[in-house]
């Protein structure tokens, strides 16, 4: 009995996430904005561009920043750069 329950539980909680994980759209809306906002001085790859001085998003030192230090410096240059 406690068998059956389990695996109708199992089996509901797959069919939510097979409907539900499609609609999750937000990595494309992600790739999206930063293919229409960002990658014009960032790159398509994002490793920067030095005569703009856009710097790399994929570099060591871009990871170890944190979300508040990433946030500024867009907040900051935003207004900086060709939208």
């Amino acid at each position: 009995m406690k068998t059956t329950k389990l695996v109708m539980l199992v089996m509901i909680i797959a069919v939510a996430m097979f409907v539900l994980i499609p609609n999750l759209s937000w990595a494309e809306d992600g790739a999206a904005i930063f293919k229409a906002k960002c990658a014009m001085c960032h790159g398509a790859d994002a490793a920067g561009k030095p005569a703009m001085k856009a710097p790399s998003l994929i570099s060591d030192e871009a990871k170890k920043k944190s979300d508040a230090d990433l946030t500024k410096a867009v907040t900051e240059t935003a207004n900086t750069r060709p939208q």
